[in-house]
């Protein structure tokens, strides 16, 4: 009879919301202040690093892991940049933070299209990084389905989208071979360009990668910057709808391509920058609470793990391109009210291990 009892129990039970079934997220940060902007090249203000590194405990949630994704590693830099990005690296890490890294193709006039140079630089960044354990994702190329923002996005460049297929397979292959278990490999999307454009690069992707390609991929980053680049405008409480379309449309693409649900989708980028008047600070605060909760919302039916904000600090607060607006701090470490709203839904949602 107890028996009985029990399993009627269960199913009265009201079921749990998918929401409800799937682990909470691992949240992040960019933590560098410099954006990448269509215009004239700004000059971002100078990092301090005492003053970053308590901002970004301040933002640290108590017993869960919160990742730091730097970005702006070109291999155009060559040795320097793998020297500058270990630093940093071995700084953030060292504080207990993890870290994942941003490796973008931005070849050199010269290195354009030389694939066999390009997958050596690739794998010495994986034998430079891996022995980190805290060093935990490693996204090859960046926003290669976005070709009009060299400074920003890497489908600006001949032979990029060969250079993410040849560059996320040679990650894999090399953190494989070397035992780097928690470096988990990546590429991202932009949100979203027009139509024939997303059609094909998305059939480049499945006509030039197949199954090589898709075992190598261990998780797919998303990019998406509701009321500020794709849709340029958003309704009054817009911003949760627009991440949730965005994260379903790039589900579905990756279906089209043979990457099903059990590769996690991560929020690598999701932004909304000041410049009043017309853009205040507390509508972006608005924006971050929408955008964050639509993300939490949907990370069991479409497989979301991970979310990022971009990013830290403001490029250069003084700067008329609103692009150098992102921070949740400006660039003199002054709070937006973004920030303690960042704090507390970081809080209140982290994984905890």
């Amino acid at each position: 009879m107890r028996a009985l009892l029990l399993v009627a129990a269960a199913l009265l039970a009201p079921a749990a919301s998918p929401a409800a079934a799937a682990p909470p997220l691992t949240f992040g940060i960019t933590p560098a202040g410099e954006a990448g902007a269509l215009g004239p090249t700004v000059p971002p203000v100078p990092d301090d690093p005492p003053r970053t590194l308590a901002a970004l405990q301040r933002l640290r949630p108590r017993g869960a892991p919160f990742v730091l994704r730097l970005n702006r590693f070109f291999w155009s830099d060559g040795q320097a940049g793998i020297d500058r990005f270990a630093a940093l690296a071995r700084r953030y890490t060292r504080a207990g933070f993890r870290v994942e890294l941003q490796l973008r193709y931005h070849p050199r006039p010269e290195q354009v299209g030389d694939t066999r140079a390009w997958l050596a630089f690739v794998r010495e960044v994986v034998d430079a990084f891996g022995p980190n354990r805290r060093v935990v994702g490693l996204q090859v190329t960046n926003e290669v389905n976005f070709t009009i923002s060299p400074d920003s996005s890497d489908g600006a460049y001949a032979g990029a989208r060969d250079a993410l297929i040849a560059g996320v397979e040679a990650a894999h292959a090399q953190a494989t071979r070397r035992g780097y278990r928690q470096l988990r490999i990546g590429f991202n999307w932009f949100f979203r360009t027009d139509a024939a454009s997303e059609d094909a690069f998305w059939g480049y992707l499945r006509d030039h990668g197949g199954r090589a390609f898709v075992h190598a991929v261990n998780w797919v980053g998303l990019d998406a910057y509701p009321g500020t680049v794709f849709p340029p405008a958003v309704a009054p409480g817009g911003y949760g709808p627009a991440m949730v379309a965005a994260l379903r449309s790039l589900r579905r693409h990756l279906r089209g391509i043979g990457i099903g649900r059990a590769t996690p989708i991560h929020v690598e980028e999701n932004g909304w920058p000041t410049l009043p008047p017309a853009r205040t600070a507390a509508e972006q605060a608005q924006a971050l609470r929408a955008m964050v909760r639509a993300v939490d919302a949907e990370r069991s039916p479409l497989h979301v793990t991970d979310y990022r904000w971009f990013d830290l600090r403001d490029h250069r607060t003084a700067s008329t391109n609103f692009q150098h607006h992102y921070g949740l701090l400006r660039d003199d470490y002054s709070p937006k009210p973004a920030y303690g709203a960042y704090r507390r839904l970081v809080a209140a949602l982290s994984r905890r291990p």
